[in-house]
């Protein structure tokens, strides 16, 4: 499809990128219900891995199928389908060309307690590549003691990633030193953004901000500034603008699963903050097939500035 003026837009947000990178960058922008918008809607199952499979897949059994979410991520007109290694292995080939794959190449899993948030090389940038990836993704813990090793690494990455015309989508979830309130706190939550953003990332995904300031020095600098946090559309566009002005594509997560009117609404406040998509994976599969898809296709729906 032609490029629209809203895609031509935010690729010319960066024009250090190589063309491989931006054509990669524009197939994302230009494949399902959202293409040529800019918006996103991204279906992510990382879940078996990081919480188990009882927890992900029990609501909904048909999800312990790695072809499941494949398709799901098609029928409901998704940009994208990020899964770890094994889960894109599975299903790159029949797929084949049909939706674009986001491989995540580090995974963490809940079986161990460590003290320093940290996530383990679990694919590499080759390996994205060889199954016809149109990106890499990436967690950081913004406040581990180990954020210097997570950013090194992810730097590396993001280097090697654009050698081969791939972007990066970082998933920043600050986590650590800072309380569990502090975790989804506006001034964190930011400020995670803007180091993704510094970083190198393409596209920053994070969770939606709560109306909570962590940090002493952050409080007084929201104040000074007259910062509104009180709704959920203040902070967002609080985090989007600190994503250099809004010129970094920001998502936001879907997050623990709950009831459809309240993610709507959570989704319909994410839109009015400038905010440009969902990456949605819980609230979706572990709905019933046509559930899952009337869902998605009703959050794409508001994205796209139909009412919902």
């Amino acid at each position: 499809m032609a490029y629209t003026d809203r895609v031509k837009q935010i690729l010319s947000w960066y024009t250090s990128d190589n063309p491989g990178t931006l054509t990669n960058l524009a197939r994302l922008m230009n494949t399902g219900t959202l293409a040529g918008t800019g918006k996103f809607v991204i279906l992510p199952v990382d879940q078996g891995f990081e919480h188990g499979p009882a927890r992900s897949f029990g609501p909904n059994v048909a999800g312990y199928d790695p072809d499941y979410h494949a398709q799901l991520a098609i029928d409901s007109g998704c940009n994208a389908y990020a899964a770890p290694l094994g889960f894109l292995e599975a299903v790159a080939g029949k797929f084949a060309g049909e939706i674009p794959l986001l491989l995540k190449l580090n995974n963490s899993d809940s079986l161990a307690k460590v003290a320093a948030p940290m996530s383990a090389v679990t694919a590499s940038v080759k390996d994205a590549v060889r199954l016809g990836c149109v990106a890499v993704g990436y967690t950081i813990y913004p406040g581990s003691s180990a954020r210097n090793e997570q950013y090194e690494a992810l730097r590396e990455i993001i280097k090697e990633a654009k050698e081969y015309g791939l972007p990066t989508v970082v998933w920043a979830y600050p986590r650590g030193n800072m309380s569990k309130e502090g975790e989804t706190g506006i001034d964190v939550v930011a400020y995670a953004a803007q180091i993704s953003a510094q970083l190198g990332a393409h596209i920053i995904k994070v969770k939606p901000p709560q109306d909570h300031i962590e940090q002493p020095e952050a409080k007084k600098a929201f104040e000074k500034a007259n910062i509104p946090t009180k709704t959920m559309a203040d902070r967002v566009r609080e985090v989007v603008r600190s994503a250099f002005n809004g010129k970094r594509i920001v998502i936001f997560s879907g997050g623990e699963a709950k009831d459809t009117p309240a993610l709507l609404e959570e989704i319909r406040q994410i839109n009015a903050g400038g905010g440009f998509g969902s990456i949605m994976g819980r609230n979706a599969f572990q709905r019933p097939h046509d559930e899952s898809v009337k869902l998605l296709k009703d959050v794409m729906n508001i994205f796209a500035g139909a009412r919902g």
